[in-house]
């Protein structure tokens, strides 16, 4: 199936037609475009030593007790943004007031292989480490570079009460916070307020993120978790926006003291209902849409897969993170729509 349902009933996007024949030959790859780097990948070195047991995590604990929070960069090692900030606070001695604070560079041989010249090419050596989160899979005798990192980070997975994982976004769009499909996820969202745009989803079929982890993916537990998408890669404001949701994060767990802050708009909280995987290597938008954009009309065409139309499945549609170049079996974009608000 090419089009994964949440929440809403009813029909697919996906709107089969009769393939003409020129729509069953292959077309010819399509180029990436050339991406603007405004940013450079920061210098990890001091923190890939070994600072408590297991290179790349730093722990400080307070004094008083208070929540373990756990901040995690680097899952793809092209999307660098998040080890910035994270490498920013660890050169300005942030400690917390309370609980403990870890900071995790997750995939730092990824982060090695990055170039300018291809900057696509590090999101991972061998395989995606944001698809490997369940317990079977860690459990297994299968072996890779990203499974060796995500079992020897393991252990200060399991002792978090909040995690944030940091990311960023190939296409342009709208920054948002991925709160996975539990109460927990988006509260925690909520309260981190920056970005307002709070998205619940179900994951990937490929397989489950950190987010999905059962730690934090158990809706009876008391443990949170979610994924900042902040912005373009390599650009100067995705920074900014990591910056302030980090800080904004720690302050509000107690882990930083509160300090006068300008107003944010109210979170807007949407679902996701349906992922539209590509079934062809034809599959195209019929324009460039940007991650965030509401298609107002049900109905509206928004790609072409082969001898298929994908159409908004109803009205005031949001288009969450829409892959531009999407290749078989990857999603190539996530259909989302407002949640109500609680009464």
């Amino acid at each position: 199936m090419s089009c994964g349902t949440g929440s809403r009933p009813g029909a697919s996007p996906r709107v089969r037609a009769r393939p003409k024949f020129l729509e069953t030959l292959p077309p010819p790859p399509q180029a990436l475009p050339a991406f603007t780097q405004d940013i450079a990948p920061p210098d990890l070195s001091p923190w890939l030593t070994d600072h408590c047991g297991i290179p790349g995590v730093v722990h400080h604990e307070a004094p008083r007790p208070g929540p373990h929070v756990v901040l995690t960069a680097l899952i793809h090692g092209n999307e660098f943004a998040g080890a910035i900030v994270l490498d920013r606070l660890l050169r300005e001695r942030i400690r917390p007031t309370r609980g403990r604070l870890s900071l995790i560079f997750a995939n730092p041989e990824a982060l090695a292989r990055f170039t300018p010249a291809n900057p696509v090419a590090s999101r991972f050596v061998e395989e995606d480490m944001n698809r490997v989160w369940s317990r079977q899979v860690l459990s297994s005798p299968r072996r890779s570079v990203e499974l060796d990192r995500a079992r020897a980070i393991l252990p200060v997975i399991e002792t978090a009460d909040i995690l944030m994982d940091l990311h960023s976004m190939l296409w342009p769009g709208a920054p948002l916070i991925l709160a996975g499909a539990t109460e927990s996820g988006r509260r925690l969202a909520t309260m981190i307020g920056d970005p307002p745009l709070v998205v619940s989803d179900h994951g990937h079929k490929a397989g489950p993120r950190l987010i999905d982890y059962e730690r934090f993916s158990d809706p009876a537990g008391p443990y949170a978790a979610c994924l900042l998408e902040a912005g373009a890669h390599w650009a100067a404001d995705t920074v900014r926006t990591t910056d302030s949701a980090v800080r904004a994060l720690l302050r509000h767990s107690g882990l930083l003291p509160a300090e006068p802050t300008p107003p944010v708009a109210a979170s807007r909280q949407l679902m996701v209902t349906d992922i539209v995987t590509a079934e062809t290597p034809g599959f195209r938008f019929v324009r460039p849409f940007q991650g965030g954009e509401i298609i107002r009309r049900r109905g509206t065409l928004l790609a072409q897969d082969g001898p298929d139309e994908i159409r908004t499945p109803y009205p005031d549609c949001m288009l969450v993170m829409p892959n531009l170049r999407p290749g078989r079996g990857q999603t190539a974009v996530r259909l989302a729509r407002t949640l109500p608000t609680p009464p």
